[in-house]
């Protein structure tokens, strides 16, 4: 029985994901979205361990939206915790989005840019983690972790509905914008306003 409520509600949320990746109406929504914060990190900092709270790898409070841990594409371990303290970019994304695809570049670059101001994570969905493996090798985007989200429990934390999504958490860990971005225009700018 449980199989017969799920379905409907799991193809109602496909539609609306791939919805999402043909449009591309450069619409986001700036402010507070209300949204849990989200997670970034570079790709040479180790997890810290959970022990439930306290301080992130910066030795920063951790905001609740950061207690998470996840798997990158590439199978390492990855703690949520260590986003603590400096602004971070989510980047929810899916490897058959020509979207997704656009937004690479630009989204690789911001990393290096900011690297050690801000995290820039990517959030890999809608697919297997093979193709998450191939599309980062192939964008050339293995400059800062992405983690693998088969199950889409980072997407649903930070009630990411389609990919193709920027979510950017300010250094407390709150959500100052949420949105698209075409092509990843105007993420440097975003970014540059929170780290000064």
């Amino acid at each position: 029985m449980r199989a017969r409520t799920l379905l409907p509600a799991v193809l109602a949320a496909a539609v609306l994901t791939i919805a999402g990746c043909g449009a591309d109406d450069g619409k986001g929504s700036g402010g507070d979205s209300g949204a849990a914060s989200s997670q970034a990190s570079s790709p040479a900092q180790s997890p810290v361990p959970s022990d439930g709270g306290g301080s992130g790898a910066t030795g920063a409070e951790v905001p609740e939206s950061l207690r998470f841990t996840a798997s990158t594409v590439d199978g390492r371990p990855f703690d949520a915790r260590t986003l603590a303290g400096k602004p971070t970019v989510l980047w929810f994304w899916a490897p058959w989005c020509p979207k997704c695809k656009a937004q690479a570049a630009e989204t690789a670059k911001v990393a290096a840019d900011y690297a050690g101001k801000a995290h820039v994570v990517g959030v890999a969905g809608l697919d297997r983690n093979a193709a998450m493996k191939e599309f980062v090798s192939r964008t050339e985007t293995d400059g800062f972790p992405h983690l693998s989200d088969e199950k889409g429990e980072v997407w649903q934390r930070f009630r990411v509905t389609e990919q193709s999504r920027y979510v950017i958490l300010d250094k407390d860990g709150r959500t100052v914008y949420e949105g698209v971005l075409p092509g990843g225009d105007g993420l440097s700018e975003k970014v540059a306003g929170l780290v000064g």
